[in-house]
Formats: C-alpha cells, sequence, structure tokens
C-alpha cells in the first residue's frame, strides 16, 4: 500500500478540516516506498504497563507491513517533551501522529499545528480536555472512569455491612485522564450505592513504585494502619511500593489493609496470588495490532468511533493464580 498523505485521505475523517492541505509532496512524509510514517510520542517508561504498551505498539510496527517507519519518542513524563515531539513529527512530514498525553490540559496550540500542517492525531491510552476533541480523531484505549466504577463497587459490596470504612488512596500523575478519571469513577460508585465511607488521605504517587512507597510510609506515619480499612492504588507501581512500606511497618498487606489495584501486571497478579492484593482492575496495554488497524483507517479516511475501546477484566482473590500464567507483562 502506497503511504498517503492527507490530500489522498479525502473527506472520510470528518474532523479534520483540510483547508491546510497541500499536495502530496507538502503534506505527506518522504519516507519512500509503500507503507505510512508514523510518528508516536509516548509518556515514558514509568510502569511495567507503560513499557508493556510501548514494546507492543512497536512490534506492531515493524509486524504489519502497512507501517513504513514508526517514530517512535520516550518523553519521560514531561509534556514539553512531547510537545516537542509533535513539532519534531509535524516537520518531518508524518502521515499520522499518535499522542499518549501525560496530562489532559495544554495540548491546543500543538495539535492546531498539526491539524494546519494536514496531519490526523490518534489518541493512545490517555485522553486531553473535552474543548480539544476537535483536534483528534479518535482515542484508542482503556475506559478510565468505568475501571474506578469496577473498584468501587467491588469496595461497596465488601465493606457494606461497615457503618463507616476509611480510604487511603494513591492516585496517578496529577491531571492525567486516568488519575482523573479512575478517581471520580471510584467515589461515583460509592456513593451511587450508598455506601458511609470517610476519604483518610489522597494523594499522588505518580504512577511510579519508588513515590507510591514513599508516600504511604509518609500515609502510615500520619496516620497508622489500625483504623484504614482500605487501599486504593490507581495502578499496580505505586500499589506494590506501599506494600513494601506496610511491611516495613510490620503490617500484613490483604490482611491489616486491604488493597486494590489497577493495571494487571504479573507483579500485582504475584502479589495477588501471595494475599497481599484483594481486588484487580485489569488495563491492557497490549494494543499495538488494534492501533495499527486504527492508524490505517484514519490515513484511508474511515469514519472511526470517537473512542476505540480495549477489552479488559476484573479480578478477585479467587481468580489470580489461574489468571496469572495468563498475563503479558
Amino acid at each position: 500500500m502506497k503511504r498517503r498523505t492527507l490530500a489522498g485521505i479525502g473527506a472520510g475523517v470528518f474532523l479534520l478540516p483540510l483547508a491546510a492541505c497541500g499536495d502530496g509532496d507538502d503534506s505527506g512524509g518522504d519516507g519512500g516506498g509503500d507503507g505510512l510514517l508514523v510518528g508516536f510520542a509516548q509518556v515514558g517508561a514509568e510502569s511495567a504497563w507503560r513499557t508493556a504498551n510501548s514494546d507492543s505498539v512497536k512490534a506492531a510496527a515493524d509486524a504489519d507491513e502497512r507501517i513504513a517507519e514508526l517514530k517512535f519518542v520516550d518523553a519521560q513524563q514531561e509534556q514539553e517533551k512531547q510537545i516537542d515531539a509533535i513539532r519534531t513529527f509535524i516537520t518531518q512530514k508524518v502521515d499520522v501522529i499518535v499522542l499518549a498525553p501525560v496530562v489532559e490540559t495544554g495540548w491546543t496550540e500543538v495539535l492546531e499545528e498539526a491539524e494546519q500542517a494536514g496531519i490526523p492525531v490518534i489518541l493512545a491510552d490517555r485522553g486531553i480536555e473535552e474543548a480539544d476533541e476537535d483536534l483528534y480523531v479518535t482515542r484508542l484505549g482503556s475506559d478510565f472512569v468505568a475501571e474506578g466504577h469496577s473498584a468501587g463497587a467491588w469496595a461497596a459490596t465488601t465493606f457494606a455491612a461497615d457503618t463507616d470504612f476509611r480510604i487511603l488512596e494513591l492516585q496517578g500523575t496529577t491531571g492525567s485522564a486516568p488519575a482523573n478519571d479512575r478517581k471520580a469513577g471510584f467515589f461515583d460508585e460509592l456513593d451511587t450505592q450508598g455506601v458511609a465511607y470517610t476519604i483518610v488521605d489522597s494523594q499522588t504517587g505518580n504512577f511510579t513504585k519508588e513515590e507510591g512507597k514513599a508516600v504511604m510510609e509518609t500515609f502510615i506515619s500520619t496516620y497508622g494502619l489500625e483504623d484504614i480499612d482500605l487501599l486504593y492504588a490507581h495502578n499496580d507501581e505505586m500499589g506494590l511500593g506501599a506494600i513494601q512500606a506496610i511491611e516495613e511497618a510490620g503490617k500484613a498487606p490483604g490482611t491489616d489493609i486491604q488493597i486494590i489495584i489497577v493495571d494487571g501486571s504479573k507483579a500485582g497478579f504475584q502479589a495477588g496470588v501471595d494475599g497481599k492484593v484483594n481486588y484487580i482492575v485489569e488495563c491492557n496495554p497490549a494494543f499495538g495490532e488494534q492501533l495499527m488497524d486504527v492508524i490505517v483507517q484514519v490515513a484511508d479516511g474511515e469514519s472511526v468511533e470517537k473512542f476505540t475501546p480495549v477489552e479488559e477484566g476484573v479480578f478477585d482473590a479467587s481468580q489470580f493464580e489461574a489468571e496469572l500464567p495468563n498475563r503479558q507483562f
């Protein structure tokens, strides 16, 4: 398949104005030969989930003859590096830009530049603020609000008999879509079910094991654990760091305090098998092949849904051991 320029896409991608389009030499990449030139601005490598996601996308691009080249940038969790990467992709005249935004806000200017250059943008994993939704074609990833609801539903059932259960929360990166949405979905579910709870504290662990451990150490020194019922960690890495802190404090994670984590890594499931985690909400990183299909659909001018979900599940203690061998990261 020939590499396609926006001039050849037509009106199928109805969200992207074509007024800025030139001919093929002006609006497309110059990688030569067949296949699409794709730029991918990844968040970073802050977790096993993110590394697995990058590996999945790279492997899928390498194996897909429809993709001539994937230009991959690890932004090390810095928005400015992602913005610089997008501007470089524009200069390189890629056919499609893929962005996994580190936070939801601050994208208007650079995405308008991509639009003016005639380059469609796909969001991978995370979303951006609603005001900028016309500046990208689709988001492929998880329903973070639904993940929060799943965690909240388990908590509401588990603590239904309590007159008031007490929660510590380890949030993801401040301002990021998964942090905002997993929090919102979780507490909305608790409120909808009418259970009584108290948020003892809620702090960001920035999606990393090290910061999750450090924040949990502060929680323990400030509040102790005797009156805490649940830790809700927005990803496995922070949860695993918190488990270390709990054990170092002489307490039993999963028993003295129940723990919910989101992602579903091998390490997370192993912690569940070991009795240190009580509930896991899956967030699937291995959507590289699905992303390649979406990239080609967008480049071909096909209409796509604004949100393209990946398949995910939820797991309790009765399922951890059987599911562990199926984990891909």
